[in-house]
């Protein structure tokens, strides 16, 4: 559970668009929600768009269809971006047939052609997920994170990691014997880079997906962890700025925002997703959301649990799979 003492517990939802709201969650499709949205005054738009995988919120598609319906939302979504904001579009892969078709890579001219600018593309590791026996099982999607200019808000202090040699000093030149560092923390990469935090080690952005009996689980399918967008948020907007997701899903993107005291606006189509996210921001506010907190580590297995053990049915199997 989380405690939020600087907020107020009861807090209105808007269902439409109002620049003076504090949360606006609509229920449609989110180019009726663009609409009425000005141009140049969102400062941070963050989502996991449909992958196209035929879910039950969605329709299959050919590839080609997909994204050119994305293309026609990415153009209204950059066109209420603020000048110094950013967008940050996490994708994984549609798959078709067994063969992978990396969503990154089609969405990318995409955005270049609409004049937004590739700044990290941040590989987001998992350590469950769907088990494949044809090609190796998939642990990884990516964010794709552009400016719209090159005047973008960043904000590295806010989310520097312990330094992993933190006594380091300059050994040579006009510095040599004062401290290389900086105090706040080392810059914490575009992957999962080791580092050490508080006696153990932790992976930036190896976050665990929402699945089985993670505390955020709910009755959506493929819902991002908050961490995940915590990070985006804390690095790329300042207080009370619009946090924007235009396919909000159970709201995850919303808590994160509204955790840090940022504004948040999102556009659901699915109702039941919408009553789940209301339910969720209801309870950040009362103190009663369970979430996984940032930079928690992952877990590791001791060896010494029951399943982490090789079975004695296994003991004389080789890799052949003969005894």
């Amino acid at each position: 559970m989380i405690n939020l003492p600087l907020f107020p517990i009861e807090k209105t939802i808007a269902n439409r668009f109002d620049p003076n709201a504090e949360i606006v969650l609509f229920k449609g499709d989110v180019a009726d929600l663009l609409d009425n949205i000005p141009d140049n005054s969102i400062n941070l738009i963050v989502s996991s768009p449909p992958y196209n995988l035929g879910k039950s919120y969605e329709t299959r598609q050919s590839v080609q269809a997909y994204l050119t319906n994305q293309a026609k939302i990415i153009s209204g979504l950059v066109r209420v971006l603020s000048p110094s904001g950013s967008l940050c579009w996490q994708v994984g892969n549609f798959v078709d047939n067994g063969e992978i078709f990396p969503l990154d890579i089609l969405y990318y001219p995409i955005f270049k052609d609409l004049g937004l600018k590739l700044r990290n593309r941040i590989v987001w590791r998992f350590g469950h997920g769907l088990h494949a026996s044809q090609r190796f099982s998939g642990r990884y999607e990516t964010i794709l994170w552009f400016s719209k200019t090159d005047d973008y808000y960043f904000n590295l202090d806010d989310v520097r990691v312990p330094a992993k040699y933190p006594g380091k000093r300059h050994y040579k030149g006009p510095k040599k014997g004062q401290i290389s560092g900086n105090p706040l923390g080392v810059n914490p990469t575009d992957t999962w880079e080791l580092n050490i935090l508080q006696d153990w080690e932790t992976k930036w952005w190896d976050i665990p997906n929402v699945k089985s009996n993670h505390p955020e689980k709910t009755n959506h399918p493929c819902s991002f962890p908050i961490e995940l967008v915590q990070r985006l948020v804390l690095a790329l907007t300042k207080k009370d700025d619009w946090v924007f997701d235009p396919f909000a899903g159970v709201g995850s993107a919303l808590i994160a925002a509204l955790m840090h005291e940022r504004r948040a606006i999102g556009a659901e189509k699915e109702a039941e997703y919408v009553r789940e996210a209301k339910d969720r921001i209801n309870q950040l506010f009362t103190g009663t959301l369970p979430i996984r907190p940032m930079g928690m580590p992952v877990y590791e297995p001791t060896g010494k649990e029951s399943v982490s053990r090789i079975p004695d049915e296994w003991v004389n199997i080789s890799k052949s799979g003969k005894k």
